[in-house]
Formats: C-alpha cells, structure tokens, sequence
C-alpha cells in the first residue's frame, strides 16, 4: 500500500456515476492513484445510493465489508446520498468510518482525504453542508462527466423541485441547480476531443434544465446548441424526462436532428389517475396519449423506455388492471418497475406501507410478464432491417454493441457475428430477437454510406 492511492466505489445510478468518477479526477489531480484491490488502497471510499431500502442496505453491507478488512493506516469515507440524509445513522452502523461527505459538496472530496490525514479523529468526521450547491454556479476543477468507452454521461443539472410523494431526492439532493449553457458545451467539445462518440445527458429532471437560469424550453435550446457546438459527436441521447414538460420545441428538435437520438427515457410511475394523484405526479393521461402520439408522428423509429411502481398505497386491483391496460395500448420499447419502498420523510409516509409483500410481487411479475411479451414482438419487427450499433465489446468472437434503442446499462445489447471494431459505429442487419437483446451481422455495404 502506498500513501496517495484510492479505491472507490460507485453505487447506484448514472447519476452517482458522475459524481464518483469527479471525485476520482480531483484526487488524481491532487496526485494519488487509483487501485482496483481495496487492500492496496490508503483510502477507501463507498459512493452509496439511499433511494429505496434494498439500495440502502447494500450501501452499508458495502462500507461493511470494507470496514472489516480496514488496515490501521487506511481511511474509510462514507460518501452519497445515503450518507447526505442519514450519516450519522451510517456511521453508527458501520464501526470504522472515518469520513461522512453529502452529496451537496462532494467537490471537497480533497479537502476531506486531507482534514482525515493532518490529525486523528476519534469521531468519525462529518462534512455535510445543507445549503450548498452540486453543480452548476460551482464550478472548478472536476468534469461533470462520466466515460465508458465511447460514451460519456454528461450531468446537465441536479436536486429536484418536483413533488413526488414517494421520492426521497429533495431531501437529498436539493432542489434543481441547472448548469450554465456554455460550461456544459465546452465540457461536450472536451469529450468530443477524447472521441467519445456518444454523449448521454442526465439529471433528475432534463426536462426542467434551465429553469432556474431564466430558461424557457431550456432542453430544447440545450440540444440545439450542442449540435451546432458538436456537430461531428454522432449520438445524443436524452434520460429522465419528466411528463407534461416535453415540449413540441422539444419534439422538433429531436425529429429534425441527425445526432439527437429517437430514445426518451420518460418515468410514467403509474397510468391511473387516482393513483397519480396520490404520488403527487401528472396525472393527465391524456397527455401522455397525445405527446407520444405526436412524438411517434414525427418520429416514426422512436423508442420510448419508462418507469413504473406496482404496489403504491392505495393501488387497487382495478387501478393496477389500468396500468397493465396502458401498457398493453401504449407499447414501450423498454420498461422498468419497482416495488413500492417506504421512505420517512416523504410526503408518502402518512399512507404508510399497506399492500401485502405477496401482492407487490404478483403485480410486479405480471407486469413483466407482459412487458416482456411486448418486447419480444417489438424486437422480432427489426428482424431483416438495419441498425447502426456502438461497438463496446467482444466475447469468443462475438462482438457486443448497442443500438439507439439502448441506453448503457438498462436496455438490450446486440450481439454481432463478425469483426467489428470496438469504439466504431457500424450498420448491423439483423437476423435474430429475443425479449432484449438482438442479433445480427455487419452490413459492410453500408458502411461509410
């Protein structure tokens, strides 16, 4: 083990992502290495996720762990949304902390390794600032980025002025802090320098990007200015949209750009009505008919991936039959689903938690179960046509590749019989579907068409 080294790891979504390969770039600047054995590293650190309980328990059975194998030399740091809305209760539960850091400065990260390592701290030290802010009019130093291969997560803001009963992100994030335009643009032509080919922005919200900066239709302006800032970046996809605010600025922009990918990551929640209500959610299902219908119209290869939650309180079974009823109309591409986790604090908590274990579950394979069908059918109709997919990988002759229709990570992965280049985006017909994934071989009379 050498002094300035460090092992870090990420836990849940993208966005956290961000944050932990920032607080990786200010360290590396400050000169220490990172190491992928935690036994070499001197300091350890856990970027937890606190969004449900299944979340938050492998958050500390992972600080856990790290604890327990903890040399006296090393300094274990407790960081992350967990750690921003319970870190005293963390730290109580794993003996061993040394270092408790939010999400509202995780920029400090530096400051924190060296306040840790100047004198001993019998206490475990807490850095967790409430009024602060996560990106935007602070910026220095660290990228608000994330690189995998040959795409990039790009964080366009962060927290959250939504009201949603279930969520917990408010408490933990703040409300939304948009980023200034031109930093975002200038971070963008920095990844297009690195050739990244794929540029994902995210937030808890894209669609409300801007709003606290004066901005109307700030997505969309966004999206207009990083084409005409970036025009040879060959993907823009687009996460985390919020119903009621995809605007028909919004919906031109998409259909009329050749880098702005035909996804929208959308999260719905739910489709009947009552039950929205009570999630404190849009609950014009209406809209949702007309805005997709009036997506697909102008784009008519648009994907559309959401997000639902089965066991809400209160669901019952006829609000749970319209759900299924929606999805069977609507068709998503891709859908994702939760069980119902009771969160304190939430403005949820007065209805506690009243729909059995064994119901939550039946209504979640349901639900899958279908989907999954819809899927299949979706994927079998791209059989015979032609997709242009990122190469990310190979496997025993194989090469594994993603097409518009897939997001790093959530969606489906095609599978190419041939050579293909890793980090090249080439034209795949496809020859096989199965319920997510695909199968094809390169169409070499495609390719620099």
């Amino acid at each position: 083990m050498t002094k300035n080294t460090f092992h870090l790891v990420s836990l849940g979504c993208a966005k956290n992502t961000v944050d932990s390969d920032s607080m990786a770039q200010l360290l590396l600047r400050d000169g220490y290495c990172a190491v992928d054995d935690p036994a070499r590293a001197s300091v350890l650190i856990v970027n937890t996720c606190g969004f449900i309980g299944p979340a938050k328990e492998e958050s500390i059975s992972v600080l856990r762990e790290l604890a327990e194998g903890k040399k006296q030399s090393q300094i274990l740091i407790a960081a992350g949304c967990l750690t921003q809305r319970y870190g005293s209760e963390v730290a109580q539960r794993v003996p061993g902390i040394d270092g408790v850091l939010g999400t509202r400065r995780w920029m400090d990260i530096v400051q924190v390794v060296r306040e840790l390592r100047q004198a001993p701290h019998p206490e475990p030290l807490y850095h967790l600032p409430e009024e602060a802010k996560t990106v935007g009019r602070d910026e220095q130093d660290a990228m608000r980025v994330s690189v995998a291969g040959a795409s990039a997560y790009l964080k366009i803001a962060d927290g959250c002025r939504r009201p949603c009963a279930f969520c917990a992100i408010p408490l933990i994030k703040g409300t939304a802090v948009s980023r200034p335009l031109e930093s975002i643009l200038e971070e963008a032509r920095r990844l297009r320098d690195m050739g990244v080919r794929e540029l994902i922005l995210i937030a808890q919200d894209t669609t409300d990007y801007g709003h606290d900066l004066g901005m109307k239709d700030g997505l969309a302006i966004l999206l207009e200015r990083l084409t005409a800032s970036v025009p040879d970046m060959d993907w823009i996809r687009v996460m985390y949209a919020y119903p009621g605010y995809v605007t028909d600025r919004l919906i031109d922009v998409m259909a009329s750009s050749r880098q702005v990918l035909p996804y929208l990551d959308m999260p719905l929640q739910h489709a009947h009505p009552k039950t929205l209500y009570r999630m404190r959610r849009p609950s014009n299902i209406d809209w949702v008919h007309k805005t997709l219908g009036r997506m697909r119209a102008k784009m008519d290869n648009l994907a559309i991936r959401t997000t639902f939650i089965v066991g809400y309180p209160g669901e019952t079974d006829e609000e749970f039959q319209a759900l299924i009823d929606f999805v069977k109309e609507i068709r998503f591409d891709r859908v994702g689903a939760f069980q119902f986790s009771f969160e304190p604090g939430t403005t949820s908590e007065p209805l506690g938690d009243p729909i059995p274990a064994e119901v939550k579950q039946a209504r979640y394979d349901q639900l899958m179960k279908l989907q999954q069908g819809i899927s299949l059918q979706i994927n079998q109709s791209y059989v015979g046509r032609t997709l242009d997919v990122l190469v990310e990988g190979r496997d025993k002759g194989i090469a594994i590749g993603r097409s518009y229709r897939d997001a790093p990570e959530i969606d489906g992965l095609v599978f190419i019989e041939g050579e293909a280049r890793i980090g090249d985006i080439v034209p795949v017909r496809i020859t096989g579907a199965m319920a997510y994934d695909l199968t094809g071989v390169p169409a070499p009379e495609l390719i620099g068409l």
